[in-house]
């Protein structure tokens, strides 16, 4: 009877394989979502708060539901956390909106320096789902970092020429849906570049 209660737990807490995918998923666009939402109900600087709160409760969902916690959902973590604080402290919502620029020239620095040191980065992050040759792995890196930095540009030309309202939707209705777009794209170069053909 104790065996199939520990069952029971176990299966409770650990998500079955087809889960982490949906998990994860949610996890990363839930403050996203929620910040979305509290904006249009109250203001961007009640919004931003409620970001900081929802994206640190993201870090414990994502070491309770899914074991771990991403590399990337670190460092988001730790920039929105910073802009979002600095928001409050100075009373000026610039923090927050630069945060996706501060995010992704992060992201793009970080492949750059794995190319540089031939250590390819997104190996490391995308390696159990693509069998790439060496080749494939630095084009596909090569064009993730033209991607950060095209995101990072156009945050900028954005926030700083458009209105708040603008921005908002941007960042939740722009940024996603580009990069999943983009991903899509990369898919004939995945299945040119496969190991072993």
């Amino acid at each position: 009877m104790s065996d199939t209660s520990g069952q029971e737990r176990s299966s409770n807490v650990a998500p079955t394989d087809e889960q982490p995918g949906l998990l994860k998923l949610l996890i990363d666009l839930g403050p996203l979502v929620i910040f979305f939402l509290t904006y249009w109900r109250f203001d961007l600087k009640i919004a931003t708060g409620v970001l900081i709160v929802t994206t640190l409760a993201s870090l414990v969902a994502s070491r309770v539901l899914l074991g771990k916690i991403g590399v990337s959902l670190w460092v988001t973590a730790i920039i929105v956390t910073l802009f979002g604080t600095m928001t409050f402290l100075f009373d000026d919502p610039s923090f927050i909106k630069m945060k996706p620029t501060v995010v992704n020239v992060i992201f793009a620095a970080a492949l750059g320096f794995g190319l540089l040191t031939g250590r390819p980065f997104l190996k490391l992050l995308l390696g159990e789902a693509f069998n790439l040759t060496d080749a494939g792995w630095r084009i596909l890196t090569q064009r993730w970092i033209a991607l950060f930095l095209g995101l990072a540009v156009l945050n900028e030309v954005v926030w700083r020429t458009m209105s708040e309202q603008a921005w908002v939707n941007f960042k939740v209705f722009g940024i996603l849906p580009i990069t999943l777009v983009f991903a899509a794209f990369q898919l004939p170069l995945i299945k040119r570049h496969q190991a072993g053909q």
